[in-house]
């Protein structure tokens, strides 16, 4: 069957990972009696996560035609003849109100009935909340058939820490059955190396005869790989080793001394030479230092990377710069994340899509996406008005393919269990825990 990404902006993504089945329609009967038939309406809604009666119903109120959805047999029934690209496109609206998150995009969402009768999108990426429009049609007939509750998280706890505990107790197992395999070995060894070493004497000429080329073979492998465990390490005792170790030892033992008393008059030195020129200190620079025209250190590397990318540099080219600026690796980072989102006050997410290629210039390896997501955290610090999107920006990122789980994950672990007043963890707590539900259920899979 082919698949299609779900919603009409994903189509030219390759690598888009929710995908539903291309619609496939029937027109049935004649005159009055004339049906369209969308054949694998089931298999749709399963993509979508959603009751096949619900989009049956949309199509219905939308083209002012009874539709019908039976549960037994599977068969979405719409009164009248209905050309398939119609009944996509009104599919494709289906799926912008009632399927995708209103923040993110994303269409892994639940739909959830509140205590007021509202009906709103949890988004499993974000968690945003959208409110869907309640003056369609199709939400008095969600409200009359709410949709079925998902199972609780406890069984799919459950159920992981069962697997885990089996492949425990396989590992387990196979370490046993290694010991047991290396003690065979090594009583076989034993035992045939005993006969081996006794010589008969008075035998005959075909006793003393060459073996075959193969056994020949075999038994060097044999003693190529037990070269090993044959050798027998012995300590020379004598009167000259026992001195020349000693003096060996004594020679070692000097030299660190030496090496110790000479770092230690290194750095009394340089001590001294603080205390007597204050002037020559202060001018050590430091992430706060601040220059002759009052800017700090981290606000003059902000001005030289938005001075590289006025002048129109290039992703590709943009490493090169950076390693000519003085700082850290991690204070340049952090500015080019400042930079490249000065003087937004919201919309981050799509801005930082906008200029994603220069963050995936610099974020190639663990070390750099480490970076990369500690700037994000600081900007964050420094700027409250982007707390609200930084699950949105991570999600952005992720999806294109700039910061990978695992370091999302090692990063909110360190952040998370140092900080847990910050806001920024509270936010990104139901990003990171979609992302490792996602994980575990893909193993499952």
């Amino acid at each position: 069957m082919a698949l299609q990404n779900i919603g009409a902006s994903n189509s030219d993504d390759a690598f888009y990972r929710y995908k539903m089945p291309r619609m496939i329609t029937k027109i049935e009967g004649r005159g009055n009696g004339i049906k369209t038939n969308v054949v694998n309406m089931v298999d749709i809604a399963k993509a979508l996560a959603r009751p096949p009666s619900y989009t049956t119903k949309y199509f219905g109120n939308e083209l002012g035609a009874q539709s019908k959805f039976d549960e037994k047999t599977g068969t979405a029934l719409v009164n009248g003849a209905h050309e398939t690209p119609k009944l996509a496109g009104l599919l494709e609206n289906f799926i912008k109100k009632y399927v995708q998150c209103y923040g993110c995009g994303n269409p892994e969402t639940e739909v959830i009935i509140t205590k007021t009768q509202m009906i709103q999108l949890k988004c499993a990426a974000c968690g945003f909340l959208s409110d869907v429009d309640m003056r369609d049609k199709l939400t008095t007939f969600i409200l009359k058939n709410p949709p079925e509750p998902k199972k609780g998280s406890k069984d799919k706890k459950a159920m992981r820490r069962a697997e885990k505990e089996r492949m425990k107790e396989g590992e387990a197992a196979d370490e046993e059955q290694k010991k047991l395999k290396t003690k065979k070995k090594v009583s076989s060894k034993d035992a045939s190396a005993k006969p081996s070493s006794k010589k008969k004497h008075g035998g005959s000429d075909e006793d003393r005869a060459s073996p075959p080329r193969n056994h020949v073979n075999v038994k060097e492998e044999e003693d190529e790989e037990d070269d090993d465990d044959d050798v027998q390490w012995q300590t020379d005792t004598s009167l000259e080793a026992a001195q020349q170790r000693i003096q060996e030892q004594l020679n070692a033992a000097t030299a660190e001394m030496v090496m110790l008393s000479t770092i230690e008059s290194e750095k009394k030195s340089k001590a001294a030479t603080q205390a007597q020129s204050p002037k020559a200190a202060a001018a050590v620079p430091s992430k706060n230092h601040t220059t002759e025209n009052g800017e700090t250190n981290h606000e003059r590397l902000v001005e030289e990377v938005k001075t590289n990318i006025r002048k129109g540099v290039a992703a590709s080219q943009l490493q090169s710069c950076l390693g000519s600026f003085s700082g850290s690796p991690q204070e340049v980072i952090t500015a080019l994340y400042e930079a490249l989102l000065d003087g937004i006050e919201k919309g981050f997410a799509k801005e930082v899509l906008k200029k994603k290629s220069y963050l995936a210039a610099v974020s190639q390896d663990e070390e750099s996406q480490l970076r990369l997501l500690r700037a994000i955290e600081e900007f964050c610090g420094k700027y409250p008005v982007a707390l609200k999107e930084v699950a949105l920006v991570l999600k952005a990122l992720y999806d294109a393919d700039v910061l990978e789980e695992e370091y999302i994950v090692q990063w909110y672990g360190k952040g998370a269990t140092g900080n847990n007043d910050s806001k920024i963890w509270k936010n990104v707590k139901p990003f990171v825990e979609w992302l490792q539900s996602a994980e575990s259920e893909s193993e499952e899979e």
